[in-house]
């Protein structure tokens, strides 16, 4: 005959193992992702660190080329800025 008592038994310790699994699985996958998610931070500052000196550089150099030819500086300053206004005139 069949022993319910011991099939409640298997099965309430079955739901314990299943539910201790799953808690597991999701920590392991929150940590996981967690894990990818400050890698990729860490890439995201590295990059923009990176790009902060470039246009530091890049400015330093522009202010360097400004500074030797003020006049010609000042000439194509001015000429770009009828070109922009000509062309938003158009529209």
């Amino acid at each position: 005959m069949l022993n319910t008592n011991r099939v409640s038994e298997e099965l309430r310790a079955l739901k314990v193992d299943v539910a201790r699994l799953l808690s597991t699985a999701g920590e392991e996958m929150f940590e996981s992702s967690k894990d990818r998610a400050e890698a990729l931070a860490d890439q995201i500052r590295a990059a923009l660190a990176e790009l902060g000196e470039t246009v530091e550089q890049e400015q330093e150099q522009l202010q360097g080329l400004v500074a030797d030819r003020p006049i010609t500086s000042l000439a194509s300053a001015f000429a770009l800025g009828v070109v922009v206004g000509f062309m938003l005139r158009r529209h």
